[in-house]
């Protein structure tokens, strides 16, 4: 298995343990949360069943009873609420002894339809009997992150603190895809690697479908530009799979694709047409959960300084770039490598996969072990105005003012370039007041040996650093 090594450990000490464990596994949809869970156990399960996305209860009380009859429940009466079959399963979990039992059950949070009264039937499953048993693994797992967060992470009834490990599974970094391209036998170098990542992110399930033999831009015209790809619904069944009413989380989806760096809640409000209210703020933090976007302050705010910008890859090259093609060329991507849009979209992608790997900035320059705050800056007095995306804010005294570049070659850091970076760092030192030293930090792609000779420039950081 690529990466997951932590997760898989913990999942298997649970195996060992003495007691009844309950463990929650939960991500981005795609990122290998089933994957991960039937690796490690091998496809043993004492049971095994999986929630269905937009079916009522009855039918998903007869799924749950089909699961519980191919598990070895062959006599299951025909179920009529979730305690019953929650009591079916401790049935069927009590006739097997002799060994730990792990249940595993998969997209659990489409199995609480409205007035069901699952989340209490699994209450009254948890606390009156699997609890109190000492050979239960007890696996939840859904790519609706709030909801398990919400109603089992942060319960308040019945499952308050019950939960005894929780895997919160991420996408791989830049090193696992590189791995998992090299099982692949993609031959692919770095910088081809981060080209498929600015459009993929790390979601091993969309890297799976890359053919060996064909270059990024043929995979990803593969992957979506032609009416009959693989992946050409992947964002309509992203969010419909995860939102019962996805509309309000496109609609915010959308208006943060204008802004690279974000919007602050009122302006996103004004944006979208959505009231300022406690539903507004509900969506935010629902998508925040779910890994599509991050809430942080700009530098030197402390009130009204939150601003949400969009962090998923995919979701970003789907409304820059997929929803482009309207004539549905099946080339469109390979068609635009090299023009202006695609050194525009390529420029902004590449800061994104930046803020991802910032501990691997930190790695490269030393600064690991430092508390570091991670923010961005714009200007609010002077014309011209200044920006700037990533800025390392680190407790030794130092502020790392990072400048990101990916271009084919070594990135020329000419006497304009470093004029202009100049003038961001005064700027900026004038309208924060800010006393400590600032350190100009150019992350290039292929480098520049310009920027090595400039007195300026304090460290250059290349490709490789986000790999190690």
């Amino acid at each position: 298995m690529i990466g997951r090594r932590l997760e898989q450990e913990r999942l298997l000490k649970a195996l060992r343990s003495g007691e009844s464990e309950f463990i929650a596994v939960y991500g981005r949809r795609r990122v290998g949360k089933t994957y991960l869970v039937r690796e490690t156990f091998g496809d043993d399960f004492a049971f095994e069943h999986a929630g269905l996305a937009n079916t009522p209860m009855r039918r998903q009380l007869q799924a749950f009873r089909s699961s519980l009859k191919s598990c070895g429940h062959v006599n299951c009466p025909a179920l009529s609420d979730w305690i019953e079959a929650f009591d079916q399963l401790k049935e069927l979990l009590e006739r097997e002894t002799g060994r730990k039992k792990v249940v595993f059950i998969d997209e659990l949070p489409w199995m609480d339809t409205p007035r069901s009264g699952f989340v209490s039937a699994l209450e009254h499953f948890w606390n009156g009997w699997a609890a109190w048993q000492k050979d239960i693994v007890f696996i939840i797992c859904g790519s609706a992150t709030s909801w398990i967060i919400n109603n089992v992470l942060k319960a308040r009834g019945g499952l308050h603190n019950r939960v005894t490990q929780e895997i919160a599974l991420k996408p791989f970094t830049l090193s696992e895809c590189e791995e998992f391209a090299s099982s692949k036998g993609l031959a692919y170098t770095r910088q081809q690697i981060v080209e498929c990542y600015m459009a993929l992110g790390g979601v091993p399930f969309y890297w799976k479908f890359l053919e060996r033999g064909l270059s990024p831009a043929q995979n990803i015209d593969l992957l979506f530009m032609r009416q009959d790809a693989y992946l050409s619904r992947e964002f309509d069944t992203l969010y419909n799979s995860i939102f019962k009413n996805p509309q309000p989380y496109r609609v915010i989806i959308h208006a943060l694709t204008k802004r690279k760096n974000g919007l602050s809640r009122r302006e996103l409000s004004k944006d979208t047409g959505l009231p300022d209210n406690g539903k507004f703020g509900q969506f935010l933090e629902e998508l925040e959960q779910c890994g599509f976007i991050r809430s942080y302050r700009m530098f030197g705010k402390t009130k009204n300084g939150m601003l949400y910008q969009l962090v998923d890859n995919y979701t970003r090259f789907y409304a820059d770039i997929i929803s482009d093609n309207r004539e549905d060329n099946p080339q469109f991507w390979s068609s635009i490598q090299g023009t202006p849009k695609y050194n525009a979209w390529r420029g902004l992608a590449f800061e994104m996969v930046c803020l991802e790997h910032v501990d691997r900035l930190k790695q490269a320059l030393g600064i690991s072990g430092v508390v570091t705050n991670v923010c961005c800056w714009r200007s609010s007095k002077t014309l011209p105005g200044a920006q700037i995306d990533l800025l390392l804010d680190r407790k030794d005294g130092i502020i790392n003012l990072c400048e990101m570049k990916f271009t084919s070659d070594e990135f020329v850091l000419n006497e304009a370039e470093i004029s202009e970076l100049c003038r961001k760092r005064e700027v900026f030192r004038s309208e924060t007041g800010t006393r400590k030293a600032i350190h100009i930090t150019l992350v290039s792609a292929n480098g520049s040996r310009e920027a090595v000779t400039s007195s300026e420039v304090q460290s250059v950081i290349t490709l490789d650093s986000l790999f190690e």
